[in-house]
């Protein structure tokens, strides 16, 4: 969505509250003109039977108009979702590329094994702070400094390629490491992918020609309290609609514990305890 649309600029609470106040406010001001009509109605003293057949009719209009915004409200929740669940699996296999990646470089020599092993300890801890950013201004700085370390890991792992291009797993490290530069765009681009914004504004004008269908169709006051706690509904859910679809700002976000689970790990295991059982390699000979 764009940054600049109300849907995206205003804190989900603010905007609920926003559209609870227009939509009861529209529902008052039709529950007044129809009580106008009605007075106008029982002056030309029209008959019972009219009256009834009116009645009727109402009923049915508002169950249809009801049963399509639910149908509507029940698509958009699932395209939520479904952008929610895809953002949550990017997640762990995130998580379990940076492992594998991790593992990997403990083959290097060094001074590229460590080189390599920090770069990936800190790309990790760096997209657990990502996922947490609330400012625009910090996330900008977060995905920049994403950027460095990302630029560092493929020059850092074509410096330790050249150490160790004459061993077979050399090119299993190399797709190791390029298997998380893919899944840092993929994790990108699904939080770029949203709900359309065309969908929310269709839903939020049917919301409110619904709250006039139903104020003209209110008779008394205590109809209208009735009607007002179903719109708090309806917009609640609407909101839990468009805060799902907020993967950066919202408040229900995709769990960061695989990947905070692996930066614990990296950081309480020295690369040390990797060599307990290798052989050391024996120097050349001298000429």
């Amino acid at each position: 969505m764009d940054a600049s649309s109300p849907l995206t600029a205003l804190p989900v609470l603010l905007l609920g509250t926003i559209l609870l106040v227009i939509v009861i406010g529209i529902t008052w001001a039709g529950m007044r003109i129809r009580m106008k009509a009605a007075g106008r109605a029982r002056a030309a003293a029209g008959r019972a039977e009219d009256v009834d057949e009116e009645e009727d009719a109402n009923g049915a209009i508002v169950s249809a108009v009801l049963g399509l915004l639910a149908l509507l409200l029940g698509f958009t929740f699932a395209l939520a979702v479904n952008r929610f669940e895809t953002r949550r699996a990017l997640v762990l296999e995130e998580a379990n590329a940076i492992g594998t990646a991790y593992l990997q470089t403990q083959v290097l020599p060094q001074p590229h094994r460590e080189r390599l092993s920090m770069l990936l300890i800190s790309y990790t801890d760096n997209r657990v702070v990502l996922a947490q950013q609330e400012t625009p201004e910090s996330r900008r700085q977060r995905l920049a400094d994403n950027d460095r370390i990302v630029n560092d890991i493929w020059a850092a792992t074509l410096a330790g390629f050249d150490s160790i291009k004459h061993l077979d797993m050399s090119n299993a490290l190399v797709s190791s490491v390029n298997a998380v530069i893919d899944m840092d765009t993929s994790r990108k681009a699904g939080r770029m992918t949203h709900v359309p914004e065309e969908v929310f504004w269709v839903l939020i004008v049917y919301v409110l020609v619904a709250a006039a269908i139903i104020g003209y169709i209110v008779r008394s006051r205590s109809n209208f309290h009735l009607a007002c706690v179903m719109h708090v509904l309806i917009v609640m859910s609407l909101m839990l609609i468009i805060d799902i679809d907020r993967p950066a700002a919202g408040g229900i976000r995709e769990s960061q514990y695989p990947m905070e689970l692996l930066s614990a790990s990296m950081h309480a295991q020295p690369r040390a305890a990797y060599d307990r059982w290798r052989t050391p390699v024996a120097p050349p000979p001298m000429e």
